[in-house]
C-alpha cells in the first residue's frame, strides 16, 4: 500500500508568496512595466524602468521568476541575430494572484453553474442541472485524487485523513472533531451561500458527496448540518449523531 504523499502549499499559500515578492516597490514597479509593455523586456529596460542598476534588477527580476510572475528566456530584441550571447529577457506569466482571508472559491461555484447550464437535459430544472454538475464534478475530483494517490482501501478515519488535503486545498479549514467526523470551519463560497442557501449548499452537499464516491472512503457520508459562521457540511460516519434536516445556510 502506498503511503500518503507529504502535504504541498496550497494555492493560498502561492498567492501569499507571490504577494510577498511583489511588496517590495522597485520589483513591483518592475513587474508593472514588463505586463504592460506586452512583448519580452530585457534586463536593461527593466532596470531602467525603475531607474536603478542592471545588476539590482537582476536580482529583482530572478525573484519574480522564481516567484512564477515572470518567465526569462534568451532572445535578440528585434529578431536581429548578433554575434555574441543573446541578452536574458523577461515577460509575464498567465499566473493571477487571488488572495482572500478566509479562502473564497467563487470561481468554482461560477464554474459548476456554468457546466450546469451548458449541460441542462431534457426534463431537468437549473436547480437540478446544478446539483447534477456539482456532484459529477466531486465525482471527478475524488477519481483523480484516488488515481494519484493510489490510498488503497480507504476505512472512516484514514478515508477523512485523506479528505483533510483536499478539503484545506479548497479552503473549508477542516477541523478534526473526532476520529470518524471533520467539521468544515470555513464556506468557500459566503457570501454566496447566505443570498442562496438551498442552491449553493446543496451543491456544495452534492459535490461534496460526489468527491466521497469518486474517492471510494467507506462508510462515511457528507452531510448538512449548518452551524452559524461555519460550512453546511460535516463529513463522518454518523454513528451518534442525529439526522441534519434543518435549512442549509453558509457564512
Amino acid at each position: 500500500m502506498a503511503s500518503d504523499p507529504p502535504a504541498q502549499a496550497g494555492p493560498a499559500d502561492s498567492a501569499i508568496d507571490s504577494v510577498s515578492v511583489l511588496s517590495e516597490d522597485s520589483r513591483r514597479r518592475m513587474f508593472a512595466f514588463i505586463r504592460r509593455a506586452r512583448r519580452a523586456v530585457t534586463r536593461d529596460e527593466a532596470a531602467a524602468s525603475v531607474g536603478i542598476s542592471r545588476k539590482l534588477a537582476a536580482f529583482h527580476l530572478d525573484k519574480l521568476v522564481d516567484a512564477g510572475l515572470l518567465r526569462a528566456r534568451y532572445e535578440t530584441p528585434g529578431g536581429t541575430r548578433k554575434v555574441g550571447r543573446q541578452p536574458k529577457v523577461y515577460e509575464p506569466t498567465d499566473a493571477q494572484i487571488t488572495v482572500s482571508i478566509p479562502d473564497r472559491r467563487h470561481e468554482l461555484l461560477a464554474d459548476l453553474l456554468l457546466d450546469a447550464v451548458l449541460s441542462e437535459r431534457a426534463g431537468e430544472n437549473a436547480a437540478q442541472a446544478a446539483m447534477r454538475a456539482a456532484e459529477e464534478r466531486g465525482r471527478q475530483v475524488g477519481e483523480a485524487a484516488r488515481r494519484e494517490t493510489r490510498p488503497g482501501r480507504l476505512g472512516p478515519e484514514r478515508g477523512l485523513t485523506t479528505c483533510e488535503r483536499l478539503l484545506d486545498h479548497y479552503g473549508y479549514e477542516p477541523v478534526r472533531e473526532t476520529p470518524t467526523r471533520l467539521r468544515l470551519r470555513n464556506c468557500p463560497f459566503h457570501p454566496l451561500a447566505a443570498k442562496a442557501p438551498e442552491l449553493v449548499c446543496g451543491m456544495n452537499h452534492a459535490f461534496l458527496s460526489g468527491y466521497l464516491d469518486g474517492l471510494d472512503v467507506n462508510g462515511v457520508r457528507a452531510a448538512l448540518a449548518p452551524e452559524p459562521g461555519e460550512c453546511c457540511v460535516r463529513l463522518g460516519t454518523g454513528e451518534g449523531e442525529a439526522a441534519a434536516d434543518e435549512t442549509p445556510g453558509g457564512r
